[in-house]
């Protein structure tokens, strides 16, 4: 998959939750040095509830679910289709994962390490700005629709 596939995917995207940024072409095509893809198999767990680990990640293609463990039964929170972000807390703090994020079918996905980030935040101020402010606005829907279904937040 290429990077333009997974803007398109992106942008076009139509959740409360999607990862809005404002980047032009350039500004997509200058973000998408700092990111790696990721075969993911289905099934493997991409975030393990608990760890500490530092990056976020957009699904290019497949399904992934987010879950709490330990809830009777186990708590679904999402699922996710290809467009989303997930993992973005890593971004902003360097606490353990709230929910597990398992693949329910093969996915793609394209990681930002937090030291790549912070990266091309420092070259290109502009762009980390908009990918910060876009990711907040993620964690920000996320967490009003916990509240709203009484989820916990940890």
């Amino acid at each position: 998959m290429m990077f333009d596939q997974l803007v398109t995917t992106i942008q076009s995207l139509n959740t409360e939750d999607a990862f809005r940024a404002r980047l032009d072409n350039s500004q997509w095509k200058a973000f998408s040095a700092y990111l790696s893809q990721q075969q993911v198999r289905s099934g493997e767990l991409i975030i393990k509830q608990g760890n500490i680990d530092r990056q976020a990640y957009f699904l290019g293609q497949g399904t992934l679910q987010v879950y709490i463990k330990g809830a009777v039964p186990n708590s679904r929170i999402a699922i996710l289709r290809a467009g989303s972000i997930v993992g973005e807390a890593g971004l902003f703090s360097s606490g353990g994962r709230m929910a597990n994020v398992e693949a329910m079918t093969p996915c793609l996905v394209w990681v930002l390490q937090l030291p790549r980030f912070e990266e091309m935040a420092q070259r290109m101020p502009a762009i980390g700005l908009e990918v910060l402010r876009a990711a907040a606005g993620v964690m920000a829907s996320r967490m009003r629709a916990n509240l709203t279904n009484r989820l916990p937040l940890a």
